[in-house]
C-alpha cells in the first residue's frame, strides 16, 4: 500500500491517492469522490477502468468517473420529493429538470477523508450536513475498497443519518477489459427479465417492462457492438424487488480471454454504454476517450424511487444502517 498526493483542489485542499496491490490486482483510489482511479490485473498491460492520470479532468468533463455517487444516485424527477409528509426541494443540477447523483455537491464531487488503510484495503468517509442539496438529515457514509483472493475487489458502503432521508449509493466506474477504443467486442450478460422504460429525461415512466424483444435483453451473452448503434442504453435492469443480505450475480462482462463478474446486494443495475462520453483529456493509457470507450455497470436501487412507492424503497430511517456490498471478480477464460 502506498499513499501519495494526486493533486490540489482550487481551494487548496489536497487530493490523496492510495494504491493497493494484492492477489494479482492493483487498485488506486483517490479521495476526490472516493473514486476508483485505476484498476489493473497482473499480466495485462492496460487498465480495466477508464480514468485519468491527473486531477483536472475529474473536476470537469471526467466527473463521476469511478466515483461513489450519492446520497441518492441516478435521477430524481422534477428536483422534488416528499418524505414523512414534508415537501423537499432538491438541487437542480441536470438541466434544471432533474437531480442527478445527489446534486452538484453530491458525494461523487466531494473530497472524502481517508479513514483507514492497510496493505489490501482502504476506507474513506464523508459527512453530508442536514439539508445538504435539499435532503434532510446529516448523513455519514463510509466506503471500503478491499482486494480479495480470486482475485476480486469488494466495495462495501455503509451509511447512517440523523433523520429519515433518501439514500442510494452507486459506484460509477466505466469498464473496458480489452484496452480497445470501444467496448464493441465485449459480451455482456445480465440476468434481468425486466427493465424500467424512461422518458426523454431518463426518468422511469412506471412499472418494469419485459426485456424480451428489446435492445436491453442481455439474459444471454450479447456482443455490445450489435447494440451500440441502436437506441440509447442508459437504463435500470431489474434484478429483484429488494436489497439482499448476500450479494447475487448482477452481471458478467467478457472481452477476449478476460471475464469480470459483478455480484451485488442491490436490486437494480444501471447499464450505461457510454454513448455520450467525450472527455478531452488523455486517459490512463494516453488515449482520448470517445463514445462507448467504456461501459458503466452501476449497482443501486431503482432510480427515482422517491416518486414510485412500488419500487424498492430508498428511505433510510433514522437509526438504521444502509449497507451495500458489490464485488468485482476477475478470471481468465478460454476463447476470445
Amino acid at each position: 500500500m502506498t499513499a501519495t498526493d494526486f493533486g490540489t483542489l482550487p481551494d487548496g485542499r489536497p487530493v490523496r491517492r492510495v494504491t493497493l496491490s494484492a492477489h494479482g490486482l492493483t487498485a488506486s483510489v483517490i479521495s476526490w469522490g472516493a473514486s476508483l482511479q485505476d484498476l489493473r490485473l497482473d499480466g495485462i498491460a492496460h487498465p480495466l477502468v477508464l480514468g485519468f492520470p491527473e486531477l483536472a479532468p475529474y473536476l470537469a468533463e471526467g466527473r463521476y468517473f469511478g466515483a461513489i455517487v450519492g446520497r441518492c444516485a441516478n435521477r430524481i424527477a422534477g428536483c422534488r420529493a416528499v418524505l414523512d409528509g414534508k415537501a423537499l426541494t432538491l438541487d437542480r443540477n441536470e438541466g434544471g429538470r432533474t437531480t442527478l447523483h445527489g446534486g452538484s455537491d453530491g458525494t461523487g464531487q466531494r473530497n472524502w477523508i481517508i479513514a483507514d488503510q492497510g496493505p489490501d484495503f482502504v476506507a474513506l468517509s464523508d459527512r453530508l450536513p442536514d439539508g445538504h442539496m435539499g435532503f434532510p438529515g446529516a448523513l455519514l457514509v463510509r466506503v471500503t475498497y478491499h482486494l480479495l483472493p480470486g482475485p476480486a475487489l469488494r466495495i462495501a458502503i455503509l451509511a447512517s443519518a440523523t433523520e429519515d432521508t433518501f439514500c442510494n449509493f452507486a459506484q460509477h466506474s466505466y469498464f473496458n477489459l480489452d484496452g480497445r477504443p470501444t467496448v464493441a467486442d465485449h459480451r455482456l450478460t445480465v440476468p434481468a427479465d425486466t427493465y424500467l422504460p424512461v422518458d426523454d429525461d431518463l426518468i422511469p415512466l412506471g412499472p418494469p417492462a419485459p426485456v424480451q424483444g428489446t435492445h436491453l435483453d442481455f439474459r444471454q451473452p450479447t456482443r455490445l457492438g450489435d447494440r451500440l448503434q441502436g437506441p440509447l442504453i442508459d437504463h435500470n435492469l431489474c434484478l429483484g424487488t429488494r436489497r439482499t443480505m448476500a450479494p447475487r450475480r448482477a452481471a458478467t462482462l467478457r472481452a477476449r480471454s478476460l471475464q469480470m463478474t459483478i455480484d451485488s446486494t442491490e436490486p437494480g443495475l444501471q447499464v450505461y454504454a457510454g454513448a455520450l462520453l467525450r472527455p478531452g483529456a488523455p486517459g490512463l493509457s494516453g488515449q482520448v476517450y470517445g463514445p462507448h470507450a467504456g461501459i458503466a455497470l452501476e449497482s443501486q436501487l431503482w432510480p427515482d424511487a422517491p416518486h414510485h412507492p412500488d419500487y424498492p424503497s430508498a428511505v433510510l430511517g433514522m437509526g438504521q444502517v444502509y449497507r451495500q456490498t458489490t464485488t468485482l471478480g476477475f478470471a481468465r477464460v478460454r476463447g476470445g
